[in-house]
């Protein structure tokens, strides 16, 4: 492998992705906190997208002075960006989980990095590798070991159908965060994003696809009483403001295709915080697939690195500085 291959895995892109991976992981503790004092789903949604939108609302507008016209050339990236990438995502979510598993629905959900894949392919011509394809396979294999899924047959035609829903708008939402060509700050774009995803939330709720209810009342977070705030604020500020705009940010660096790949850590993410907070042990078992999946991303990243390089400068096994193939990550 050249050194600049090497050069172009650089940890920056990736340790943001992480980051971001990590952020959405803790999302599911302060969700179920609220959740078992009797917020719905449809609530939960809304006071962690319209918290937010609110949080990010002053930002936005200080980022945007100026620039206001860089929103009226491209209004259809935004919206689709918060009325897919941010409430689609949830509101199929959400409700596939009246319908299957936790486990089952995230196994869908996170097939979106596959139609990423299959979406570069068709649109861009851009055919998967060798080392994209071993990638995903090993990356699938290790997200059913985590989510102990094996010898599950719980089925459900509607939940099926909600879950993948879920996985084209996660898909929707890296291939437009990726995108390079947009102006908008990831700040801005996930501000904005957050405001169109506020009012199709509010939407949903308005007529009956969620239902709605909130309880003033104390939560447990990681085994400690606290106020129904609390965790709010936790899933606000952690594992969406913080969450979507490393996130944005990542994508940029590192491309739709491994941005979305790295995402699917957020399992494991999660299952280490519901060993910390919660004490559910991870298994061995999970373990080696935590591996697997780690793995395969790395795979994944390996051969996009590697197709970024032009082939005459691969065949010479060396690249000079200043050849044209971008900057390291």
């Amino acid at each position: 492998m050249s050194a600049d291959v090497v050069r172009r895995i650089g940890p920056a892109g990736l340790l943001v992705a992480l980051v971001s991976a990590a952020s959405f992981g803790v999302s599911g503790p302060f969700a179920k906190a609220l959740m078992e004092i009797g917020w719905t789903p449809g609530s939960t949604a809304l006071a962690r997208i319209g918290g937010s939108a609110i949080v990010l609302a002053l930002p936005t507008i200080l980022l945007m002075r100026g620039r206001w016209h860089v929103l009226r050339r491209r209004p259809g990236t935004v919206i689709a960006y918060g009325l897919f990438g941010v409430a689609g995502t949830q509101v199929f979510y959400f409700n596939a989980l009246a319908h299957l598993p936790v486990g089952v629905a995230l196994l869908l959900e996170y097939t979106s990095p596959l139609m990423v894949v299959l979406y570069l392919w068709a649109r861009h011509r851009r055919v998967p590798g060798w080392l994209t394809l071993i990638g995903g396979v090993l990356t699938m294999i290790g997200l059913v070991v985590v989510l102990d899924l094996v010898g599950s047959l719980a089925f459900s035609v509607v939940g099926v159908l909600l879950a993948l829903g879920a996985a084209v708008c996660n898909s929707v939402y890296f291939v437009l965060a990726a995108d390079t060509s947009n102006e908008l700050s990831p700040m801005a774009m996930t501000g904005l994003g957050m405001g169109v995803a506020t009012v199709a939330v509010s939407g949903a709720i308005a007529v009956g696809l969620m239902p709605s209810g909130v309880a003033i009342a104390e939560a447990t977070v990681a085994g400690i009483v606290v106020p129904w705030w609390i965790p709010v604020l936790g899933m606000v500020g952690i594992s969406t403001v913080v969450a979507y705009v490393t996130g944005v940010f990542s994508a940029r660096r590192l491309g739709s295709q491994v941005a979305s790949f790295v995402a699917i850590t957020e399992v494991v993410f999660a299952a280490l915080v519901a060993w910390w907070w919660a004490g559910e042990r991870l298994t061995s078992t999970q373990g080696v697939g935590a591996v697997l999946i780690m793995i395969g991303i790395i795979v994944v990243k390996l051969d996009d690195a590697r197709a970024a390089i032009p082939r005459s400068v691969r065949e010479r096994g060396a690249v000079d500085v200043g050849t044209g193939v971008g900057p390291p990550l």
